[in-house]
């Protein structure tokens, strides 16, 4: 009994000793935070610089793996510290930016002028780099026409700007061209001649030209460029749908209409004369200025029944040629053969017949088509009677007073010969330049 008392005392006095010890740390934790609140108030909040440093607003955000990242920017004229962080994640700004930029949560203009990175901006900025490429493209063509003729004026040269066009292989172009530029110089030894051509625009195609140059005569090839030509007309939007298959070329062969509308946007372009490949020059074009020329007349009437686009001589951005581009462009139809050339400008020259505002002049087929082309053999026979001799001096020599050109139709003459004695013949003699037995071989 007396060790159970004992035990009961013992344990007592421990249980008081602990309660005691237990309110001292109390006590002492209670005092610990009361110093540690107190301290706080007097404390000045000090932010530590990031260990690396933000990226700038006006910075292009990278590729990131996995995740995408989107790009806050702000006003130039908004100045922010550097520590500030200009990302924001999954469309929320992070507390540091909430902590720091409270403007932006108090300010909605300020939220709406700012821009958002996003996948379509990118698309944007790479066509405008396109655009910067055609546009240097564009340069480059023009100022290697724009050099050929001004370089070539300095010696009071390239007084007639002419253009010709070649659609074929370097090796088509044949003597039947290389005579018709023959022809050309000896009319206009002070002319300057650009071929606009791919195939030409080559070493072989310079090659073939050399012997023009070595003579000091101006002629040079320069490779196409639609986008330049075409730009601001209706072409445009036709070429582009073209490009992207949304045009429907027809039977008739592309080139032959790709043609008929590269001579108008050069003549709209830079002005000048255009001529086709098979146009034997009988005299200079000096005083010709806005004019095309009549392929057919109404024996009734004596007016003209059909133009034809294979000579033009036109200022630059002359409203005529507009409009031939516009037709060209809005009733194009590769189906038919002529459709896109001469109907097209017999069409549109018939419509504004009479309207002001349009300065131009159609000459007679005796100006440059003195011989419909289903009678162009007849130029390249020799005489075969007394009566066919006299016809043909006849005919020699209203050609030679009244035709500035002569069209050969290459499309129906290509296979004839030159006879002897010939109208043709008789043309070439007095047309060559190099007048040699290569340059007078059959065409």
């Amino acid at each position: 009994m007396e060790d159970n008392f004992n035990f009961l005392s013992q344990l007592l006095f421990n249980w008081g000793k602990s309660k005691i010890s237990f309110y001292a740390l109390i006590s002492i934790l209670l005092l610990c935070l009361l110093a540690y609140n107190s301290a706080s108030i007097f404390c000045t909040h000090l932010p530590f610089p990031a260990r690396n440093p933000p990226e700038p607003a006006s910075f292009l955000p990278e590729n990131v793996t996995k995740k995408s990242r989107k790009f806050f920017s702000l006003p130039s004229s908004t100045k922010m510290p550097d520590s500030v962080l200009y990302s924001v994640k999954d469309g929320i700004l992070t507390t540091k930016l909430k902590t720091h930029l409270p403007l932006l949560h108090k300010n909605q203009n300020l939220v709406k002028r700012t821009t958002l990175y996003h996948p379509k901006r990118r698309k944007r900025h790479r066509r405008g780099v396109k655009i910067n490429l055609s546009e240097a493209k564009v340069n480059q063509f023009e100022g290697k026409v724009m050099e050929f003729f001004n370089a070539s004026s300095s010696d009071s040269s390239c007084k007639f700007r002419f253009f010709m066009t070649w659609i074929s292989s370097v090796e088509s172009f044949g003597n039947r061209e290389l005579f018709a530029m023959e022809s050309l110089f000896k009319s206009h030894p002070n002319g300057c001649l650009i071929i606009v051509s791919n195939s030409m625009e080559s070493t072989n195609g310079m090659e073939i030209l050399k012997p023009f140059l070595d003579k000091g005569l101006k002629v040079t090839a320069i490779g196409p460029d639609f986008d330049y030509l075409f730009k601001n007309t209706s072409a445009q939007a036709w070429y582009n749908r073209l490009m992207h298959g949304n045009v429907n070329p027809g039977e008739v062969n592309l080139g032959q209409n790709l043609s008929n509308l590269l001579r108008l946007g050069l003549l709209y372009r830079f002005g000048g004369i255009y001529l086709d490949t098979d146009i034997l020059v009988l005299k200079s074009f000096r005083g010709l200025r806005n004019v095309i020329g009549a392929q057919t007349i109404d024996l009734d009437t004596r007016n003209w029944s059909r133009l034809n686009n294979a000579v033009m001589i036109f200022d630059e951005g002359h409203p005529l040629l507009y409009k031939f581009i516009e037709e060209f462009a809005l009733t194009f139809d590769g189906n038919k053969w002529g459709h896109n050339g001469p109907y097209l400008v017999s069409r549109v020259v018939n419509r504004i017949s009479g309207r002001p505002g349009y300065n131009f002049t159609v000459l007679p087929p005796m100006a440059f088509y003195p011989v419909d082309w289903s009678r162009i053999g007849s130029l390249f026979y020799g005489p075969k009677s007394l009566s066919q001799s006299k016809w043909l001096v006849a005919k020699l020599r209203q050609i030679r007073s009244k035709s500035y050109a002569v069209h050969l139709w290459n499309k129906q003459s290509r296979g004839f010969k030159v006879e002897k004695g010939s109208i043709i013949q008789h043309i070439m003699f007095s047309s060559c330049v190099f007048c040699n037995s290569s340059s007078l071989a059959a065409l």
